[in-house]
């Protein structure tokens, strides 16, 4: 190996299009640093900034009483029976995600601007832009929660600006301007249209050297040797103490000659850079290629050193955008007010697909953040199961906008209040973490046993062979060729249902007798006359192949229910139904998303074909952030934060009693080390691998004998808590 990837990214040349402007943030602020260096722009978001549209009054629909009739018309064979299972009510979004406002740097004299160049630094979180003449500096930190931001440029003009592309007609602003010890103090309160909600931007300009004048809503700097600027964001109801804020972010400042901004980055460095860097890809590339911008770098999509770059780049969003909250469709970043999807928590899929690294790749921040997304809307979950269903326990929605866990994001076409599988799928990163550290979460340990709960209660209605029947069952975002949206014993619906069962019973041994016996009554796949596993195992309902949605295979990923060391004719008709699947829009979810579930089936071949689509398909805008569909149309993280799992995948899988290595290793990545990944047995593991051997490390911190499964077959490992275990393997 050579001296290993770069952990950044660069360009010669300003961003003029914010979506390419670099990223950096804590998961509750964030920053977009992008603009002419003379008219400089820092787009400030939120991960709470969410706009009231009447959705936060919005209740799940009162349908359980309806429930019983539904399921008979449906058993029956009425197969478009849901489609009237609804209370009548318009198709309703969450509340959408927005930026607070940018913060706006004017050069008062223009000089022609030479030598540009701007970069992010992964292991600081540090976007920088710098000429010949001038350096402006930005990070969120971690330690203090604070956007900080260092410009090194005599004469400035200094604004806030909320007016970003769609911004809300009616918005009620304010802004404030006053002199202070430091230098100044900006404010900007918005007051949402038709609401008691508003946010407040604060502002604190500590000037070093020069003149500050109030130039009204903003000011003026002459002469400065440099410009700190400290900024945080309030989202509150009543009306906040903006000179309260300020005097916090004053006690920031150290008192004397110190450097301020230094000290700011040292405190938040260092947990930055020891999550950022628990993980490393490197595949060897060239150097000459690990030198290229990122820009030129994504003309190269076979290129190794694009997929070491955007490994990279995607654990550090990632980690950036996970805090308050995990990640939503556009991360913790947006530079217009009209996010596509309202910038939600997407649970039938997205987040799920975003999160997939996070115990693998040791980001326990992020397994944190979706843990307090969860825990915090339960009693919601409870409400959906009660009202929808009249049920005890849990039912999670489709969609969330962060505040609400409530189901009321449904229409006929997506009738996404009939999906039950939601809390397995959301639980299931929670239980791998468990697994991870070898110890239960007493959190996760009660969610799970109100999923089972509901399961309790909901699946009593039998089909001729004594199995349980899940009725109504609901496909994401799927229908079959002959039947209406709602259905019966969808596979994705089925596979939920028995993990839920049996992982509450793992993690409640009073009980587990009962929902052990809840989940044999299940009935098994069925595998359809193409030799496909069937997307609903209710006999005569057909399969619909083209779709960006891949929910039926949910037991081969994120699940350990079907594989081909286990259940081999289960796994072929997967692998099948993998075959037989269509991109439909080519999003990108949908490709990442075949990616891992053919590494899961060990087939190398159709991941990197999947790979290929998105490396290949211009999914990447210059800033490492990625958009849903092809030729950078429309703003998602979707790609960014699961590409490191599916290339994680590809080289190591795990489960609590097993070890898979190098099952689906494309040719483009014929050699490399991947260091510090977690295993669900309880070991840290270090591989590297060429074209004729491979090695892999294991620290374990259990004792535990698990099965090695590599292309030579299987056999049993002993490992011992507290000592290294080097495997060597000569084929793979």
């Amino acid at each position: 190996m050579n001296d290993g990837p770069v952990h950044g990214t660069w360009e010669p040349a300003p961003a003029a299009r914010w979506e390419d402007g670099f990223l950096s943030g804590n998961g509750r602020h964030g920053a977009l640093l992008f603009g002419d260096p003379h008219d400089e722009r820092v787009v400030v978001t939120h991960h709470t900034l969410v706009r009231p549209n009447g959705a936060e009054h919005a209740r799940p629909p009162r349908l359980a009483a309806e429930l019983p009739a539904l399921q008979d018309r449906l058993l029956a064979g009425e197969r478009d029976a849901a489609d009237r299972f609804t209370d009548g009510r318009p198709l309703q979004w969450v509340q959408p995600f927005h930026p607070a406002f940018e913060i706006r740097l004017r050069a008062t004299a223009r000089a022609e601007d030479t030598g540009h160049r701007r970069s992010v630094d992964f292991t600081t979180g540090v976007v920088q832009a710098e000429s010949e003449d001038r350096l402006s500096r930005v990070f969120v930190s971690r330690a203090d929660d604070v956007i900080v931001h260092q410009v090194t440029t005599p004469d400035l003009a200094v604004s806030l600006d909320h007016r970003l592309p769609g911004v809300p007609h009616g918005l009620a602003v304010g802004h404030g301007a006053v002199l202070t010890s430091e230098g100044a103090l900006l404010t900007l309160r918005a007051r949402y249209p038709g609401s008691d909600r508003a946010y407040t931007g604060v502002t604190l300009v500590a000037v070093t050297g020069g003149r500050t004048t109030l130039t009204p809503p903003g000011l003026r700097i002459t002469g400065a040797d440099s410009v700190l600027l400290l900024t945080r964001v309030l989202r509150h109801t009543d009306e906040p103490d903006a000179l309260a804020e300020a005097r916090a972010l004053g006690e920031l400042l150290p008192d004397g000659h110190g450097d301020p901004y230094g000290r700011l980055l040292a405190r938040h460095t260092e947990p930055h850079r020891t999550a950022y860097r628990r993980v490393t890809l490197d595949l060897g590339a060239d150097p000459v290629e690990r030198a290229l911008p990122g820009s030129e770098l994504l003309q190269r999509p076979d290129s190794p050193a694009l997929l070491e770059r955007l490994f990279a780049a995607g654990r550090y969003h990632l980690l950036s955008s996970s805090g308050v909250n995990p990640p939503r469709l556009t991360g913790l970043w947006t530079g217009d007010w009209d996010t596509a999807w309202s910038g939600a928590f997407t649970n039938d899929a997205n987040i799920n697909l975003q999160t997939a690294s996070a115990a693998c790749a040791a980001l326990p921040e992020v397994t944190e953040a979706l843990a307090a997304l969860i825990h915090r809307q339960l009693p919601d979950w409870q409400d959906n199961a009660r009202e929808i269903f009249g049920t005890r326990g849990v039912v999670a929605p489709p969609h969330s906008d962060g505040e609400s866990g409530l189901t009321y994001h449904f229409n006929r076409e997506y009738p996404l209040h009939l999906w039950t599988a939601g809390a397995d799928w959301l639980l299931k990163p929670l239980v791998d973490h468990d697994e991870t550290r070898g110890e239960q979460d007493p959190r996760t340990a009660h969610a799970l046993a109100q999923v089972a709960e509901f399961y309790e209660d909901f699946l009593h209605r039998t089909d001729e062979n004594g199995h349980l029947v899940v009725v109504p069952s609901y496909s994401p975002e799927n229908r079959p060729a002959n039947a209406g949206w709602g259905a019966v014993n969808a596979a994705m619906d089925l596979s939920a249902a028995r993990h839920a069962l049996r992982t509450a019973a793992a993690y409640h041994p009073e009980r587990a007798q009962t929902w052990h016996a809840l989940a044999d009554r299940l009935p098994p796949h069925r595998t359809n006359a193409e030799g496909a596993l069937a997307e609903w195992a209710w006999p005569g309902l057909d399969d619909t192949y083209d779709h960006r949605h891949l929910s039926h295979l949910y037991g081969v990923w994120p699940l350990d229910e079907i594989t081909p060391y286990d259940t081999p004719d289960l796994a072929k008709a997967a692998h099948r139904a993998l075959e037989l699947r269509g991109a439909e829009n080519d999003s990108a979810h949908g490709h990442l998303h075949h990616a891992l579930v053919a590494a899961r089936l060990r087939d190398g071949e159709r991941v990197a074909h999947a790979l290929g689509q998105v490396l290949g398909g211009d999914f990447f805008h210059d800033s490492l952030m990625s958009a849903h569909y092809p030729n950078r149309h429309v703003y998602n993280a979707d790609a960014a934060h699961t590409l490191p799992a599916v290339l994680i995948e590809m080289l190591v899988q795990s489960t609590p009693d097993r070890l898979v290595l190098l099952p689906a290793v494309p040719a483009r990545c014929p050699r490399g080390e991947l260091r510090g990944i977690r295993t669900r047995f309880g070991a840290e593991l270090d591989l590297t691998w060429s074209p004729t051997e491979a090695t892999a490390v294991l620290r374990p911190t259990r004792t535990h004998r698990v099965e090695l499964r590599t292309s030579s077959g299987a056999e049993q490992l002993d490992l011992v808590a507290g000592e290294d275990h080097v495997l060597r393997l000569g084929a793979w």
